[in-house]
């Protein structure tokens, strides 16, 4: 099997289950309308002035690189370069770091009014703006100053790689000696979820030509990566590990939890675009296999990555359903698939306080699922 980065063909799952491309599609667009323009108590897009807007994390009152990113890969994947063009000014004008260590990197917390709760970068975020800079370069041409999407995407990930050379202040994303995606520049751990290889596979075709081999590098140990993270039995990856992808276990970061859930997702995606690593076909089936089976009537509690289902709330029950359906691109079994999808579907967006992050993988699942979360070349 091929994936669609070769074929141009994307697979879509809801079709295959019988749904009609009248319903997938208005389910797309409800989801749009209801995140960027619903109700007060709905959305979670905020336009400033006439030329920004930010995503909040309604969680916190704040507005984050991730969300901003994620933001930005919704709009330029529905073409919607006006909603696209307010969030990379908000970023560049108010998350963005002139001097200081991580001069080059963004903020990965602000205010809604721009002021920065915090210094230092969040690699997640760095990765998906460069990603949406990227499609939105190849959908829609560059432009004039930070809208020149190629230049500012290239920018972006010079400083990810080469941040601390030649003595100057400040530390790279990714870990040198072995390609790894760091949790944050001077931490020597990762976060499984960030691990996105099918973006790697990408930025080694349009990064600055010189650092085209680490990208390339970097897909394949994500990969492997992965392989140490996710437990042997259920598939569950922690929320942080360390190099060897044994768990961090400080502030139970040990735990299937809500970065954890992200990894299903991307071993979706991965294999939808790339179909590099059947390994991911297995990792899928188990962690599927886990939710319809062993916590089947519990997909809203806290895990161990050994399956031990902890008597705890989730914070976000809602993103673990939409990735674990999201997961179905690189399932084989096609009961459990059958049933997560189904359950996805029949799953309506969270209202809220904490609405942001379940709503946000929700988006991106039904994306994925319906072959709308496309490479733009």
């Amino acid at each position: 099997m091929k994936g669609a980065f070769y074929t141009g063909e994307y697979r879509n799952v809801f079709k295959e289950l019988g749904y009609s491309e009248d319903e997938i599609r208005k389910k797309i667009d409800d989801a749009y309308q209801t995140i960027f323009y619903g109700s007060e108590d709905e959305r979670f897009y905020h336009e400033i002035g006439d030329d920004m807007a930010y995503l909040e994390d309604t969680g916190n009152n704040d507005a984050r690189t991730e969300g901003i990113s994620y933001g930005m890969m919704m709009c330029v994947q529905n073409n919607w370069k006006k909603e696209f063009d307010r969030l990379w000014k908000f970023a560049k004008t108010y998350m963005w770091m002139e001097d200081g260590e991580n001069a080059g990197y963004f903020a990965w917390s602000v205010q809604p009014d721009g002021t920065k709760n915090s210094h230092g970068p969040a690699p997640d975020g760095e990765e998906y703006f460069a990603m949406a800079l990227f499609f939105a370069s190849n959908r829609w041409g560059d432009g004039e100053g930070i809208y020149n999407y190629s230049k500012e995407a290239r920018a972006i990930l010079h400083e990810c790689i080469h941040k601390g050379e030649d003595g100057k202040p400040g530390y790279p994303m990714w870990e040198p000696s072995n390609k790894l995606i760091k949790f944050v520049p001077n931490f020597n751990f990762t976060d499984p979820s960030y691990h996105l290889p099918h973006f790697y596979e990408l930025f080694a075709l349009w990064a600055n030509e010189e650092d085209r081999e680490f990208w390339k590098e970097a897909a394949k140990a994500s990969r492997e990566y992965l392989h140490k993270a996710c437990h042997p039995v259920t598939g569950l990856a922690p929320e942080y590990a360390h190099y060897d992808g044994t768990p961090v276990t400080f502030d139970n970061r040990d735990r299937y939890y809500s970065d954890s859930y992200r990894v299903a997702a991307n071993i979706g995606l991965d294999y939808a675009w790339f179909a590099a690593d059947e390994w991911q076909r297995d990792c899928a089936d188990k962690i599927q296999a886990f939710f319809c089976e062993t916590a089947k009537g519990k997909i809203d509690r806290v895990y161990k990555i050994d399956g031990t289902i902890l008597d705890e709330p989730a914070l976000h029950p809602v993103a673990i359903i939409a990735t674990n359906a999201q997961a179905a691109l690189a399932a084989n079994d096609t009961k459990n698939l059958r049933e997560c999808v189904e359950l996805f579907w029949n799953t309506p967006l969270r209202k809220g306080v904490r609405r942001y992050y379940d709503n946000c993988l929700y988006l991106f699942a039904l994306l994925a699922l319906s072959g709308n979360y496309r490479i733009w070349k």
